[in-house]
């Protein structure tokens, strides 16, 4: 069935419509903004945008919730005897600290391997560490980020290093909780000390292992918290009255002045807002358009907050989500591995091919990361990431995976600058999002196919099927996939023959929702709805 939305003029004219002058201007003010949540830099980042959405006529709120942060401090590393040996280490937002008193241990190495790409980047399934490790601390590969502190939970270390895989330390969180936790959630962070290391500092470090013990003394702080942090949401009212919307969002605050991550995506938020004003009377649904801050500090407490604070809303009017984290970054010319939902896939790789004349490639389950919060809420998304660098250009330059810039290492880095964002490729992937969101807002049926996320969760089933061998009989599982794709096909054939019929198509938009509702949460969640 075909079920897209065209109408090339009106395209057009939207396409046509958007620039680089507001975007590059945001872009060259938050060069210059290390927003970290709740700061006072951050607070000038919300008035800049707060102040160009006014002055376009642009109805806004920023909200204030008080959620969990976590701010890194300082943090030491010494050899113990050896005056000169000092070395250059951070510590992650949320790693349990010393609050600057030194503990002294004996280090050792636990080999280990960096990620091999993004999806095992952020992933939670990690080997823990099998050895007594009592009383020491233990230096291994990674970005220490997340669940790999956990490794170390049944080990009797007192800390972890983890070496960088690159010349930079990146910054990161290690909480697994999502947001603020609740009291089921407090205990989700690592239960010793980490610390981040550059490759060449481990690396000596290794080799001073291999010629002897090595004690080694370190210090660490945080600045965690409950404190305020801004939420700004925007409303693009569609021409007509309706409650529909779709929701633009991605995240304010960054790591140092955080350019690729993620002003630029901060930039093409903002053009987009004032683009879909312009033309308000060509959208059938809203447009939502948010900012969130916590993302980097508070493991997405903004968007957290608010999928909790406004759920019932989300549950009964939002049609989509639509992640922008890291847009139009240096080098990033292709569209490989980008994030979308297996319903959105056929629809969004049209929408690149239309617009860039690209082919593309996608992640069909969107990772656990980039302000994905509405997942237990069953809301359909695309575009967590976008562009990004060409795997030939990446091996060439040596570097290796990163979760954003558009594969550049500079994420998450001090090197993360204005040098980082490029002007055509922000001009395009601008593009690419506003194809997508109009091409969605504008849908007489909302253009989501769910057989294909029946296959995505038959798939897994076959997988927990070969796990189990013989002990265990899937079958009926399978067939009640099958029935319901059946079922699904039969309906999407049924709406070819709606045509125009207002009451026939709002009923087939509530069906889809409905569908998307159950099939996405059970694809993504393990927790209740509104956990």
């Amino acid at each position: 069935m075909n079920r897209a939305w065209s109408d090339p003029a009106t395209e057009a004219a939207i396409l046509d419509d958007i620039s680089l002058d507001e975007p590059w201007a945001l872009i060259e003010r938050f060069s210059q903004l290390t927003r970290l949540s709740g700061s006072d830099e951050e607070a000038e980042a919300v008035e800049y945008i707060t102040d160009k959405l006014a002055s376009w006529g642009i109805e806004h709120v920023v909200y204030h919730p008080t959620c969990l942060i976590s701010l890194p401090g300082p943090a030491t590393l010494r050899v113990v005897g050896d005056p000169g040996a000092e070395y250059v280490v951070k510590t992650p937002a949320f790693s349990p600290t010393t609050d600057g008193r030194e503990i002294e241990a004996e280090l050792v190495y636990v080999p280990g391997n960096q990620a091999a790409g993004i999806t095992e980047l952020f992933s939670d399934q990690r080997t823990a560490a099998g050895q007594d490790l009592r009383g020491k601390i233990v230096m291994t590969e990674g970005l220490g980020i997340a669940a790999r502190g956990f490794d170390l939970a049944e080990s009797g270390a007192v800390a972890a290093l983890f070496i960088n895989p690159g010349h930079r330390i990146h910054e990161g969180i290690t909480t697994t909780a999502w947001g603020s936790p609740d009291l089921t959630s407090l205990d989700r962070t690592p239960p010793v000390p980490i610390m981040t290391i550059n490759r060449p500092d481990g690396e000596e470090l290794i080799d001073q292992l291999r010629k002897g013990p090595v004690r080694v003394a370190f210090s660490n702080q945080t600045d965690t918290g409950w404190r305020e942090i801004p939420v700004i949401v925007a409303e693009i009212e569609a021409r007509a009255a309706t409650e529909d919307f779709l929701l633009f969002h991605g995240h304010l605050d960054s790591w140092h002045v955080g350019v690729g991550d993620n002003a630029t995506g901060d930039a093409t938020l903002l053009e987009l807002a004032r683009v879909f004003q312009r033309h308000r009377d060509k959208l059938d649904r809203s447009v939502r358009v948010a900012w969130w801050s916590g993302h980097s500090h508070g493991r997405y407490a903004g968007s957290t907050w608010y999928a909790q604070e406004f759920a019932h809303d989300i549950l009964q009017n939002c049609v989509a989500h639509v992640n922008c984290d890291s847009p139009g970054c240096r080098w990033a010319s292709v569209y490989e591995n980008v994030a979308w939902m297996s319903e959105a896939a056929d629809f969004v790789s049209a929408v690149i091919r239309d617009v860039t004349g690209q082919e593309s490639t996608g992640e069909s389950h969107v990772l656990r990361a980039g302000d994905c919060s509405f997942n237990n809420l069953g809301v359909t998304t695309y575009f967590m990431l976008s562009s990004t660098m060409p795997q030939d250009l990446i091996a060439e330059k040596g570097y290796y995976p990163v979760g954003g810039c558009g594969g550049n290492i500079a994420w998450h880095t001090e090197d993360d600058t204005i040098g980082i964002a490029d002007r055509d490729n922000l001009l395009r992937d601008m593009r690419v999002y506003a194809a997508a969101i109009l091409r969605t807002v504008n849908a007489p049926i909302l253009p989501f196919d769910y057989c294909a996320t029946v296959d995505e969760i038959a798939a897994a089933v076959g997988r927990y099927q070969a796990a189990a061998r013989n002990m265990f009989d899937f079958e009926p599982t399978f067939d009640l996939l099958e029935a319901l794709h059946d079922a699904l096909d039969e309906l999407y054939t049924s709406f070819d023959s709606i045509g125009d019929d207002p009451e026939l198509l709002a009923f087939a938009n509530d069906l889809q929702i409905d569908v998307g509702r159950i099939l996405v949460t059970l694809g993504y969640t393990r927790d209740g709805r509104f956990r």
